[in-house]
């Protein structure tokens, strides 16, 4: 007979090693403890030991704060890390998939007014490449991630478990259960808010009521229209949605780098073994993407009998998270209809066009968007309109 195991809530928690501390916060005391005693050695003929003790207080105060204290749920000494890379980072990033060009002298003359001393020169601004985790986006709606392999992003319906009877609770809370213990792979669900636009919704009511068979109708539709215009000028409309990653390694026969040519290899050898890597490259893929389909495939039979309906996203709406996610602050949210940077809009789209682009992908009033030129773009934006 099997006897049930608790599992901590905490799963992510680093083991304790000695005293109740982890390896890493005693590393991080033995190394102040060892320049400590390392300073009090070579200063214990110049200085008294009071002195010494007075001027090691503070550096000792530090180390015991960085590796005891913690913000948000991380280590101080990790936040720590994490300033200075943010601070040592470029501030100007670009979308320059080869190499960052010197803008020419007459355009790096113009770019800052004579009159705004303040705002930096442009020798100053030094861009670097503008590098997104997501590469592309095939029509298939599976991202490419480059060397951490491909992802599919899901859209999950929700179940209202305050609701349901106990006997349900644990019928849904088994089915879940069943399906993690199923995974092999890395999943992550992202519970994400984003701002609510009913104006679309408004106009519709102001459309519509005038035609309905009774006042009566006619009436309760324009209330509530007002209803929800004054909803939407007194508070902030949310809405959240449920996305389900599912992400698959590269797994490849060739060597473990096979995003580079090994160096030293020129001529028809050289041409010969990049060709094998990109064959093996382009295998790799293709049975990541697969495996993908198969995953959202059996999550949604799993999670299909508890009420949770899960929904791949095609290139366009998947393309609409990412570029969210790049600019999460935008008044205009990204949508797969709109157009790309690049795009060359002549004429606005009527209502004829806005339903047809909802049955096509990257239906607007242009050439079709390239996803990973519409994700550089909303990155830009969010950068504060420095990549262009």
């Amino acid at each position: 007979m099997t006897t049930p195991v608790r599992i901590p809530a905490d799963v992510e928690r680093e083991d304790t090693v000695l005293l109740g501390l982890t390896a890493r916060q005693l590393m991080l005391l033995s190394a102040a403890g060892v320049v400590l005693y390392a300073l009090y050695t070579a200063t214990a003929t110049l200085l008294p030991p009071a002195v010494f003790l007075v001027a090691a207080l503070p550096i000792a105060g530090v180390a015991v704060l960085l590796a005891l204290g913690r913000r948000d749920g991380l280590p101080l000494d990790r936040l720590l890390l994490a300033a200075i890379r943010q601070h040592m980072a470029p501030r100007h990033r670009i979308a320059a998939p080869a190499r960052v060009q010197p803008a020419p002298a007459w355009l790096a003359a113009r770019a800052v007014p004579a009159d705004e001393p303040d705002q930096p020169t442009p020798q100053t601004i030094s861009p670097a490449p503008l590098e997104l985790p997501a590469r592309s986006v095939t029509e298939a709606g599976v991202i490419d991630l480059g060397r951490d392999g491909m992802a599919v992003v899901a859209v999950c319906s929700t179940v209202n478990f305050a609701l349901r009877t106990p006997s349900e609770q644990e019928s849904l809370t088994a089915a879940f259960g069943r399906y993690l213990h199923s995974l092999t792979a890395p999943v992550q669900i992202v519970v994400r808010a984003e701002r609510l636009d009913v104006s679309a919704q408004i106009a519709e009511l102001h459309e519509t009521a005038p035609h309905l068979p009774h006042p009566a109708l006619e009436h309760a539709a324009l209330e509530h229209a007002t209803y929800l215009d004054e909803l939407r000028r007194t508070s902030t409309l949310l809405r959240r949605q449920v996305l389900l990653i599912l992400r698959e390694p590269l797994r490849t026969t060739g060597p473990a780098d096979v995003f580079s040519v090994a160096p030293g290899r020129t001529g028809r050898q050289g041409r010969r073994g990049r060709r094998r890597q990109e064959e093996a490259v382009e295998a790799a893929r293709r049975a990541a993407e697969a495996r993908l389909v198969r995953r959202a495939e059996e999550a949604a039979q799993m999670l299909g009998p508890v009420g949770i309906t899960v929904t791949p996203l095609d290139a366009g709406q998947a393309t609409a998270v990412l570029a969210a996610a790049c600019n999460p602050d935008s008044l205009l949210p990204p949508s797969s209809h709109l157009a790309a940077a690049h795009d060359v809009i002549t004429t606005a789209p009527s209502m004829d066009d806005d339903q047809m682009s909802g049955e096509h992908e990257g239906g607007t009033a242009a050439t079709a968007p390239d996803p990973q030129q519409r994700i550089m773009a909303a990155a830009a934006t969010a950068s504060g309109g420095e990549g262009l």
